[in-house]
């Protein structure tokens, strides 16, 4: 009897052990699991951290300040030979050149002034030296006057060569006209200013002689069939339009525009495009009343001229084409450098920026497109004698009246960007007024960056707003119907078909957008609106109808079939707008509402528009807003719909009433992610946008995302460049963006549960 009862408990005791393995294996796979979950989401945050403050290193050197810094000080090499007319410096700020007023030209090095090279220019013996200009910086060219009436152009040059891997530069002077001097004023008078620009055709002379006549001359070059060299054609004009007394001659490098100027700011533009017969075409006073111009020079480009003054003022003078297309000087801006007058200008050879000196011997580096001071410096006690700003704008050579040149570094990599440049109207160079624009590059080496982020974030706001209102009420409504009125033998089809179509590439979706939709629209434009009308109103008759048939007949179709009725009804409607769209071309639009809302409103029209981009991204963030949105409104608990049915309240009651109420935070989430995906968009507004990053609220203009750019242009940007950075500030605006509204819409979302929990 023991033996039979021992049995079942030994049995008990194997089942009570298996029993207890098992339950600490649950235990053990559920604390891995929460391990493992725990993990998984901290190793989100942590990537999303890692990303912000990787974006944040990038962008960090925009906000860096310039600074610069004393290198070295020593005596004016070779001052026997005379007071330094004009300083020079090659791009690698190893060799400086310095003509004298004697006509020596003493290289020598930057960095502790010993001299290298001293040669004489062939000045013609008789002949003084009565006047000097230093050209263009950017081709290092200089032209000394005479007391002849004629000038010699010189060219310093550095030739880089490399022995066993060393660097070696070697300084030289060349005479792009030749050795022998050019005759400017037939008449022989002496030459006491000077301008000169040459150019690969045209080569063209300005100077005011001893009498105060205003000559240009003009030398062209003449190619030979039998001569490998160019022979000069010389044509001399007489400009007889000036009436005041000039200090200051300019000639812009188009060899097309004279610049003019005295000292109490009277400032002449003369139209010199035909050499023989230059035209006035602008005067007018440039400076404050009771000051003088003391220094004048060309920005970078040679489109705005920088004119300081007495008072201490550097102001911006460019011409611009206004609305009627007429030409007219303005003062884009001014900076205020100090309280004395501003002895020196130099321009950066490659950026909108230029060095300045006042005669106190302080400088001064400004951006003009930044509208930014960027360093302040005491560098000498003396007065300023000469200036220059190495090309690369990284170093400067002053002399100053104590017979010392100082030589500073400079530190000064992203100049061109500043809060005013990214989100502030700027006024840029040819245009007409402040504006916002983003154009980051150009062919040309005085092109003017111009890196407003507005229109970014105007255009990715602007796809967004059209793409949430196409997906939101269709997804909303389709969710809304498929999770409580939809049979459910039918949603089990209909929730992962539409699920699917999240699945597909958005590249496919834009260039279907970019290639198919886009003509498509433009081809039947008034269709689509006459759509947007003609379903609406269809489904409503076709309720009516639907109303008025006997309840018998209604009946016998099951309950959350119906909308398979609507179908037909849709695509009659469709077809139909489409079949009358022409009349109502030919009816209301004279054939082609284009061409009409163009000649009647102005509104223009591009292919790749905003209307495409609404549509073919609408169509890509459905799915999302569908799939949450449904699940939101499925998951009500059946107890709160069956009570609220059984006190009355009709279906759509129970649905405005309770349901959506307590899918409310769900659906709120669901909307916030799709704006979010909207937002972060790139393929699609790539490839149906036309990517014009123009502000304009048409729906029938392109527009340019913040996603899209990066991808456009993130590509071609060079390393670490300013344009390379600012593409990075631009991701950091997208990141930081999204994660504000996604944070604002965790708040709501977490406000609307606590609200509607007790339901």
């Amino acid at each position: 009897m023991s033996e039979e009862l021992s049995t079942p408990i030994y049995t008990s005791l194997i089942h009570n052990a298996k029993s207890d393995r098992h339950q600490r294996w649950r235990l053990l796979k559920d604390k891995l699991a929460t391990y493992f979950v725990t993990a998984g989401g901290l190793s989100i945050i942590l990537a999303i951290v890692l990303i912000f403050f990787y974006l944040l290193y990038v962008v960090f050197p925009l906000l860096l300040p310039a600074h610069a810094e004393a290198v070295n000080r020593y005596a004016v090499p070779e001052i026997s030979l005379g007071k330094t007319l004009h300083l020079g410096m090659e791009e690698q700020n190893e060799i400086a050149v310095r003509f004298t007023e004697t006509g020596s030209a003493v290289f020598f090095k930057v960095a502790d002034g010993s001299t290298i090279l001293i040669e004489k220019l062939p000045i013609p013996d008789q002949v003084q030296i009565v006047s000097f200009n230093h050209g263009s910086h950017d081709k290092d060219i200089v032209a000394y006057g005479l007391s002849d009436g004629r000038c010699l152009i010189v060219k310093h040059d550095y030739r880089q060569s490399f022995v066993a891997g060393k660097r070696s530069i070697t300084p030289s002077l060349q005479y792009p006209l030749g050795k022998e001097p050019i005759i400017v004023d037939s008449k022989g008078a002496a030459l006491s200013k000077i301008e000169v620009k040459l150019s690969e055709k045209n080569n063209v002379v300005v100077a005011k002689t001893s009498d105060n006549r205003i000559v240009l001359t003009n030398l062209s070059k003449k190619a030979s069939l039998f001569d490998d060299e160019a022979s000069l054609d010389r044509s001399e004009t007489e400009i007889v339009e000036v009436g005041n007394v000039v200090d200051f001659i300019l000639v812009d490098k188009e060899l097309k525009n004279l610049y003019l100027a005295n000292k109490q700011g009277d400032l002449t533009i003369i139209d010199i495009a035909d050499k023989n017969t230059p035209t006035l075409k602008h005067k007018l006073n440039v400076i404050n009343q009771g000051a003088t111009i003391t220094s004048m020079e060309f920005l970078n480009g040679d489109i705005s001229l920088l004119i300081g003054d007495s008072s201490g003022l550097l102001s911006q003078w460019s011409m611009i084409r206004d609305e009627k297309n007429h030409f007219n000087v303005e003062k884009l801006r001014a900076f205020k450098i100090s309280d004395v007058a501003v002895v020196a200008i130099n321009a950066e050879q490659r950026r909108k920026g230029m060095l300045v000196a006042d005669a106190k011997g302080n400088i001064g580096i400004y951006n003009t497109t930044a509208e930014r001071e960027l360093i302040k410096e005491q560098v000498t006690q003396g007065t300023p004698l000469a200036l220059t700003l190495s090309p690369r704008a990284n170093a400067f050579l002053m002399e100053s009246s104590d017979g010392i040149i100082n030589y500073w570094s400079v530190e000064n990599e992203h100049p061109e960007v500043s809060m005013s440049s990214l989100w502030q109207k700027v006024w840029y160079e040819s245009y007409s007024h402040p504006d916002y624009i983003w154009q980051s590059s150009s062919a040309s080496n005085d092109f003017e960056p111009k890196m407003s982020l507005i229109p970014l974030v105007f255009g990715t706001i602007k796809a967004s707003f059209y793409a949430m209102l196409v997906a939101v009420p269709l997804s909303l409504f389709g969710a809304i119907y498929t999770g409580y009125f939809m049979a459910p033998q039918i949603r089990q089809y209909v929730k992962p078909g539409i699920e699917i179509m999240g699945a597909l590439p958005t590249v496919i979706l834009g260039f279907l957008a970019g290639l198919w939709l886009a003509p498509f629209i433009e081809l039947h434009l008034t269709g689509i609106f006459t759509l947007l009308i003609f379903v609406p109103l269809g489904v409503m008759i076709f309720s009516y109808v639907w109303q008025t048939i006997p309840k018998s007949y209604r009946d016998k179709i099951p309950e959350g079939w119906d909308f398979l009725l609507l179908i037909p009804v849709v695509i009659f409607s469709g077809l139909l707008a489409f079949q009358l769209s022409p009349g109502i071309d030919n009816l209301f639009f004279n054939g082609d509402l284009r061409n009409w809302m163009s000649s009647t409103y102005g509104i223009g029209y591009d292919q790749r528009n905003t209307l495409v981009v609404g549509l073919a991204m609408g169509f890509a963030v459905i799915p999302m807003i569908f799939s949450i949105a449904e699940d939101a409104i499925f998951s009500v608990p059946k107890h709160l719909t069956t009570g609220s049915l059984a006190l009355g309240a009709t279906p759509w009651q129970t649905m405005i009433k309770v349901v959506l109420l307590t899918a409310s935070p769900g659906i709120f989430s669901a909307i916030m992610i799709g704006f979010g995906r909207a937002v972060g968009e790139t393929m699609i507004v790539l490839m149906a946008t036309g990517n014009t990053p123009v502000m304009d609220l048409s729906i029938f203009q392109g527009l340019r995302t913040l996603s899209a750019n990066i991808a456009v242009e993130m590509p071609e940007a060079e390393v670490n460049s300013t344009h390379y950075r600012v593409l990075f500030f631009a991701a950091l605006v997208l990141f930081m963006f999204t994660f504000i509204v996604n944070t604002l819409a965790e708040i709501v979302r977490q406000n609307l549960r606590q609200k509607y929990s007790s339901l």
